[in-house]
């Protein structure tokens, strides 16, 4: 990263992303290319089924409430582990509890929106809301507005020019970066 702000981690996902993902598009855009691959790398998003659906909501509202039931503890662990231990913060359970809240959730999304999307979602929105705040708060409500509107935006692309919608909702995502990080170092530049 050699002085930047930015993460080097979170640039070489939305790098990978963004670049499978314009790769995809040229490859929708190629007339008779059979695009079976796509449902590993992209899931199928238009195809999920109501059981699913419906999991994947109980899910969010399960780890909703384990991180607002232990938002301070999960803050402090994130930005300095021996200091939460100091302080009585469970570290190891709550730490066993995000990598396994963090792996079902994988294992549940690829399923449904594919590896690369989900790599996606996970980087490029928290880097997004990393650029205008410093608050784990406002950056997990950033980030989930950000993905929320990439998706929405993807799916409308992709409706409109008959195109992959994880491949579409990458793009909308990149750019959305692309332009944020952009205006945001012009403003800081004046």
């Amino acid at each position: 990263s050699f002085g930047r702000s930015e993460r080097s981690d979170g640039i070489i996902g939305i790098m990978w992303a963004a670049g499978m993902a314009f790769g995809i598009i040229l490859l929708d855009l190629t007339p008779g290319y059979n695009v079976d691959l796509m449902s590993y790398l992209f899931g199928s998003l238009l195809a999920v089924p109501t059981s699913d659906i419906w999991f994947m909501l109980l899910l969010d509202v399960f780890i909703l409430a384990v991180v607002l039931f232990w938002y301070k503890d999960f803050l402090s662990l994130s930005f300095d582990m021996e200091f939460a231990r100091s302080t009585g913060v469970p570290v190891r359970m709550l730490y066993v509890l995000m990598q396994v809240m963090t792996a079902v959730t994988v294992v549940m999304v690829i399923q449904v929106a594919g590896l690369i999307l989900v790599i996606a979602l996970l980087t490029i929105p928290p880097m997004l809301a990393e650029l205008f705040t410093n608050s784990l708060w406002k950056t997990m409500a950033l980030a989930t507005l950000a993905s929320l509107f990439f998706c929405l935006c993807g799916l409308a692309v992709s409706y409109h020019l008959d195109l992959t919608s994880g491949a579409s909702i990458i793009a909308v995502a990149t750019t959305g970066y692309v332009l944020a990080w952009s205006g945001r170092s012009l403003w800081r530049r004046t």
